[in-house]
């Protein structure tokens, strides 16, 4: 099989969903240009913000793509080609872009409130500090790991890290120029582009890396250390910095990076037209792997359904949107392009033998760098800066979630410092201080990160993320039932990943108990997320579509 008729059908096929069903959302959810966005009436200049649809496209598109979309389907490649394709294609349309656009017209409704702050005023407070501290925890561990990756990436690539300082300073000289300068966005783009694309050849003429050791304060720091606290300051910096000057210029322009890899993978497959060797179907259980029910849907989430997404849409995004007419290009057309991205990297993985996938798929990055770089040397791109191009792509967008989870944290410390009565009485809690929940949520996920124990839970991430999604989708359903609207369409995927995420949660707790060395942290830590997805459903279950009328009730 021609991989250019699997990546043509699934681009018609995304457009096609994009057009009629992202419209046939928007028809439920009663999306209106006219109704005010939280970043009007709530503008502040630091978290709520307008900013132009492209530019909101750019940080959504930004913060919730990164390496989830290539290394899922790469990993789940294991099962055959067919499976992964199918659940990216269904899983897109009709479980992640609903999930994503729902949440991001829900936080509008509900002047930029997060899912949390929504399952507070559906479900009860107990169900939302269940589900904050949760998520917390949840973004603390991705903090963590990708602190971690990053210093990896750091010192065996110095030119990635002098990239990303560079690209910081074009986002920044950006922001000030359509800010402070009141340059339109047109202009500022090309200016941006031209900056970005110096960035690119700078870096590697002046890498940038750490001394292996240095005395400070009586401490030898290793250069490990040296870049998990710059990268912490960064965070740290970078979370209280008002969004216009770094968040939104930042995220914009490096979704050029991703746009210009995604073009010229897509421009190299349909000139190259490689051919499709891996096998359609493998086994539905592989030795050492596991069963394709429920691992295939937790292992392809990012490209399919996250429930990461919910957090950037209703933390962040929801926050600078201009206008609720740009939230089906936002919220629904994102997870279309990711969806497209994810089919580019399982033809990666599909294009090899079923031996050089299983010698290559434990390094997915490498494999899609190079991958990508071949199908761009058929248009031209010499295979070796290609494939650069491609590794300092996926290590922008690294620090780029890193940076957004910090904030979302930050964001749900807020919350969870909060309560009705604090609210009510008009108190501020001290842990409402940005500069110092901040500080706290930083300082967690980098103490994570050097101790290293963040490899012990690590394993439950991704059941830990559908279950999110599954969350984030009871809460849309609760309010949709309570306003009156039908809202099958997002019962349906909801009910579908807490039977994903019960499965997954269920084989982890068996799997970590039995065996010679059983690790009980694992096992309780799954058994706890198994326990919360139920309670939280239970909850739901007794206010939801019980004696509720199916009809239109109001427009909030």
């Amino acid at each position: 099989m021609n991989a250019v008729a699997l990546l043509a059908v699934s681009m018609v096929l995304l457009t096609i969903a994009y057009r009629f069903y992202g419209r046939f959302v928007a028809r439920r959810l009663g999306v209106d240009a006219s109704r005010r966005t939280p970043a009007h009436t709530r503008r502040d200049g630091v978290d709520f913000e307008p900013a132009p649809r492209a530019v909101v496209l750019g940080h959504h598109f930004a913060s919730i793509a990164g390496a989830g979309p290539i290394l899922g389907p790469i990993a789940a490649a294991a099962f055959g080609w067919l499976p992964a394709l199918l659940w990216i294609l269904v899983g897109s349309v009709f479980f992640g872009a609903v999930h994503d656009f729902t949440a991001l017209v829900a936080s509008l409704r509900h002047e930029g409130r997060s899912i949390g702050e929504l399952i507070e005023e559906y479900i009860g407070v107990r169900g939302k500090r269940l589900f904050a501290t949760f998520a917390l925890a949840t973004l603390v561990l991705v903090i963590a790991v990708f602190s971690d990756v990053i210093v990896r990436t750091f010192e065996a690539q110095p030119q990635v890290a002098s990239a990303s300082l560079l690209f910081i300073i074009a986002a920044v000289a950006f922001g000030l120029l359509t800010r402070l300068g009141r340059l339109s966005l047109g202009p500022a783009t090309v200016v941006g582009l031209v900056l970005l694309a110096g960035s690119l050849l700078a870096s590697h003429h002046i890498p940038l890396a750490m001394p292996a050791t240095l005395q400070l304060a009586g401490i030898t720091w290793t250069s490990s250390s040296l870049w998990l606290v710059a990268i912490l300051a960064y965070v740290a910096i970078a979370t209280v910095t008002p969004v216009w000057l770094l968040l939104q210029p930042r995220d914009y322009l490096n979704s050029f990076l991703l746009y210009a890899m995604m073009a010229g993978a897509v421009a190299g497959v349909f000139v190259a037209q490689p051919t499709i060797e891996l096998e359609a179907f493998t086994a539905f259980r592989l030795e050492g792997v596991g069963s394709l029910f429920p691992l295939l849907f937790v292992t392809v989430a990012c490209g399919a359904i996250s429930g990461f997404h919910s957090l950037v849409a209703s933390g962040t995004t929801s926050k600078q949107l201009t206008s609720e007419a740009d939230a089906q290009p936002v919220g629904y057309g994102s997870m279309m392009i990711e969806a497209v991205l994810a089919v580019v990297a399982l033809i990666t993985a599909a294009v090899l033998s079923q031996g050089d996938y299983t010698a290559a798929r434990g390094n997915p990055i490498a494999l899609f760098s190079q991958g990508v770089g071949a199908f761009m040397a058929s248009i031209g791109v010499p295979p070796e800066r290609a494939t650069t191009f491609v590794a300092l792509t996926i290590s922008a967008f690294a620090l780029t979630t890193l940076d957004t989870c910090a904030r979302l944290a930050r964001f749900l410390l807020q919350e969870l410092a909060e309560s009705p009565e604090s609210r009510s009485r008009g108190e501020r809690p001290l842990l409402a201080n940005r500069f110092l929940s901040t500080g706290l949520v930083v300082l967690a996920g980098g103490a994570l990160a050097a101790s290293g124990s963040f490899t012990e839970v690590w394993p439950v991430f991704g059941s830990a993320n559908q279950l999110l999604a599954a969350l984030s989708l009871l809460a849309v359903a609760t309010w949709l039932s309570r306003k009156g609207v039908e809202n099958r369409f997002v019962l349906v995927p909801m009910f579908f990943m807490y039977l994903v995420t019960i499965a997954a949660l269920g084989q982890l707790i068996r799997t970590n108990l039995s065996g010679p060395e059983p690790n009980v942290v694992l096992a309780l830590v799954s058994g706890s997320l198994l326990l919360l997805a139920l309670e939280l459903l239970r909850q739901a279950w007794s206010l939801m579509g019980i004696g509720l009328p199916l009809r239109p009730s109001g427009r909030r």
